[in-house]
Formats: structure tokens, sequence, C-alpha cells
């Protein structure tokens, strides 16, 4: 699943290709991506043909076109979200379609005609036109800031942090504490700072929540740098391109291999339906609460 440096990726390829562009033709070939839009299909292509593209914002996982204001009323917003397997491509007219194109745009450049394309095989992902949303669309004011975001509050963030009994993993996937953070940034940000991620916020010191923290935000810049972690087809930028980080990751996909501190294999458990990594020697496992019922035989 795209994390934040993926999608930062993908926003970045927009910005640089179609902010200014005008959208001249939406072209909707299956209406599930849009499933939010209470508009519907033609609402959705009415409420977008005819407006420029202003710029390419993020928020956490999620991205947006701010579109042009129309009059005194603040500027719509296309936000967008690539779920498991979504991709925004751009191409000249007359490129193959792609087999799971679901939405394209025909945008007026200067540089020609250009399309981009929604394309997502799983379908998890969706676009909808949030009303008056360039700055910030209402549907997801809720979501924390990153730790990219140069308005990041870390303070905060590690008061709330050690105010909870859910474990430091949990807490690193709450989009509501801290957006952007994902399955592999989390395992790895914990395999750097050697904190395993069941240890519970209100057991860790603030420097060892700072640390935690620091290094999501260093593992996600160095992602970045390399266009973003692809495992498989499913990731690519605007181009197509795959990412390149999936070679630098010590704990994240590595079961049974030597942990690159101490030796020690890479463990994998389940957790929330996907898995986690980490070393059982520099990741100790946290020690039960006094009193806290034992698991069941076989729970991990």
């Amino acid at each position: 699943m795209p994390e934040l440096p993926e999608v930062e990726v993908v926003r970045a390829g927009l910005q640089r290709h179609v902010a200014g562009a005008g959208v001249e033709a939406v072209e909707v070939l299956h209406p599930r991506p849009l499933r939010r839009d209470p508009r519907g299909s033609d609402g959705f292509v009415a409420a977008l043909v005819g407006r420029r593209i202003e710029a390419v914002r993020r928020r956490g996982k999620y991205f947006w076109l701010a579109l042009d204001a129309e009059g005194e009323r603040p500027g719509d917003a296309l936000l967008g979200h690539l779920g498991m397997s979504g991709q925004m491509l751009l191409h000249r007219p007359g490129a193959p379609d792609e087999r799971h194109l679901r939405v394209r745009f025909t945008l007026a450049t200067d540089e020609g005609p250009l399309e981009m394309r929604f394309v997502d095989q799983r379908m998890f992902g969706g676009l909808l036109v949030s009303d008056a949303g360039a700055e910030l669309p209402t549907e997801i004011a809720h979501i924390g800031r990153d730790p990219l975001d140069p308005a990041f509050d870390e303070d905060a963030f590690v008061r709330r942090v050690r105010r909870r009994a859910s474990a430091i993993k949990r807490q690193l996937l709450d989009q509501s504490l801290v957006s952007g953070v994902g399955n592999i940034y989390a395992d790895e940000a914990l395999w750097r700072a050697q904190v395993h991620g069941e240890r519970p916020g209100d057991r860790l010191a603030a420097a060892q929540v700072r640390e935690v923290i620091g290094h999501a935000r260093d593992v996600m810049t160095d992602a970045l740098a390399q266009g973003g972690t692809s495992f498989d087809a499913l990731y690519v930028n605007v181009n197509g391109e795959s990412g390149y980080f999936d070679r630098s990751l010590h704990a994240y996909g590595r079961e049974g291999e030597a942990c690159e501190r101490c030796g020690t294999p890479i463990r994998r458990v389940a957790f929330m339906n996907r898995s986690s990594y980490f070393c059982p020697q520099c990741q100790r496992p946290p020690r039960r609460r006094a009193g806290a019922a034992p698991r069941r035989a076989g729970a991990r």
C-alpha cells in the first residue's frame, strides 16, 4: 500500500506537470472510484470540466489538486487516495490504455494536451470533488500532520503517545495522531530505534518516543530520495517508474534474514491483518503488566 513517501513522489510529479493545466474533459470508465462523491459520475465530470489546476497538495496519504476559485467562492479540490493499488499516471494522448484504467482526465498544458489517468487494479482507492477544499478538504481535516510537515508538533505528539497505554506501533499507524506512517515505515523506524512495536506508549520515556518519530522522519526522507518503496508493479510514480527503497529496508520483509546489527534472524508476526517484522534480540518484547491476563495459547 502506498505510504507517505510514495504519495509524496506522486504529488511532486503531478505538481511539476499539471499545475496550471486546464481540465478539458473527464471520462469515467468505472464508477467505483467515485463511490464517496455524492455527485455521482455525471456530477463529478461537471464539477471538473473547465476548471484550472492551481497546485497539488498532500496531507498524510491523501493528495489533492487545488482548483481555481469561482468569484469570491474558495476553490474546490479533486481529492484522491491511492488505496492498495492506485496509480496516477501521465501520458500523451494516444498511449495505450492500461488494463485497469478507471478515470481519464484530458488536460491542456503549456506543452500541449496531456492525459492524467487514475488506474486501480483492486479499486480500494478513490477520487471525489471536495467543495471549497482547495486549501484543505474538509473530508481529511481530522487527519494529523505528518513528520515531514514543518508544522508537525513533535512535543504534542510525544505527550499524547505517553498518555496512552496502546502499543507504540498502533499509535504510529493512528492517522489522527500522526499521518502518513504506514506498516513498512513503522517497522523500519522501530528497528532503527530498537523499540518493540508492542511497547505501550505510557511505558516509553519521552526521549524514546522522540527517537522513534525521528527515525520515522529519517526513514521516510531516505525513501523519498529513492522514489519510494516498490514491492511489485502496483506502486509507480507518474511516469510509471518504480521506487528502489525496498533494497534499503532493514526489517520489513526480511523474515529469517540476519539482523544487520546483531545477526539474529528477523521475525515476522501477525499484526492487524498484516505483518510486523522485528529483531527479537535488539527489540525486546515488553514485560506483561502486573495483573494482566496471560495471552491465549498460540496468540502472538
